[in-house]
């Protein structure tokens, strides 16, 4: 991918964590991770999922691992993105962020979800810490009360949400496979007469390649989700689950890359 003019953020898989051993068996992986991109001189970060990281068990363990792997990161010039899951999660994902970010760590960023009622609000009160933050949709399943349930709605959630990060003068990650959205990113990445470096664009490996290949082209920066790990299985099943057409861009382009391989 580096080669193709993109760059990477690598997910250890494992969000099914049920000990503390467990967690820091996760944490283990991040820094491998962590040597071997240095090592090979990758362009990548990572992304972290608190609950691998065992938040579900207890909130000072999380946030020590955390640190570990963000602090380790720094010291070889990397960068965490601390992901976000359901809205069980939210305050305590934003919380720790906002902790991480008031101990001077600059090396880390967070996710927001458009389809969150709350979103704006959370834009808002992060505006002061100016943030990295990667804007998606979501995908888990919420109640009408804490989430849009309107396709409709939840694109204009976007927009608006979009708006308002470029308008902070943060970083952002424009994180959508939805081509009118993606017009929408360009026209505002426009609009703000954003640098190149202000903003990037973020997809899935695997999940239709060529609108990626065409930002590249437009002289965007674009950056590839690699999910990594031995819990892949449980990953792809979840993925089936939430988005069943996702979930089939990525088996085919899996099975193109294997018929490729072996007809090499």
């Amino acid at each position: 991918m580096n080669a193709e003019g993109k760059v990477a953020t690598i997910d250890v898989l494992g969000e099914e964590i049920t000990t503390e051993e467990e967690a820091a068996a996760i944490v283990r992986a991040y820094l491998d991770v962590f040597a071997d991109i240095e090592r090979c001189g990758l362009d990548s970060g990572v992304s972290v999922k608190l609950t691998a990281l065992g938040l579900n068990l207890d909130y000072d363990v999380c946030r020590a691992n955390l640190r570990t792997v963000v602090e380790d990161a720094a010291s070889r010039g990397n960068f965490v993105r601390i992901d976000m899951e359901d809205s069980s999660t939210t305050d305590d994902t934003l919380h720790l962020y906002r902790e991480l970010r008031e101990e001077g760590h600059d090396n880390v960023g967070v996710v927001l979800q458009a389809m969150l009622r709350r979103t704006a609000d959370d834009i808002a009160g992060l505006a002061d810490l100016r943030p990295s933050v990667r804007l998606c949709k979501g995908i888990y399943v919420e109640p009408p009360e804490l989430a849009y349930q309107d396709f409709g709605e939840v694109r204009a959630s976007y927009v608006r949400a979009l708006d308002a990060l470029l308008a902070a003068g943060g970083h952002v990650g424009i994180a959508t496979h939805d081509e009118w959205l993606l017009d929408e990113g360009r026209r505002l990445v426009a609009e703000h007469e954003l640098a190149p470096d202000a903003y990037e664009f973020q997809m899935l490996l695997g999940v239709r390649p060529e609108l990626g290949t065409d930002l590249v082209r437009e002289g965007h920066r674009l950056r590839i989700y690699v999910p990594f790990g031995r819990h892949w299985y449980e990953y792809s099943l979840r993925r089936l689950q939430e988005n069943p057409k996702l979930a089939g861009y990525i088996a085919a382009d899996t099975l193109g890359r294997l018929i490729g391989r072996n007809g090499a």
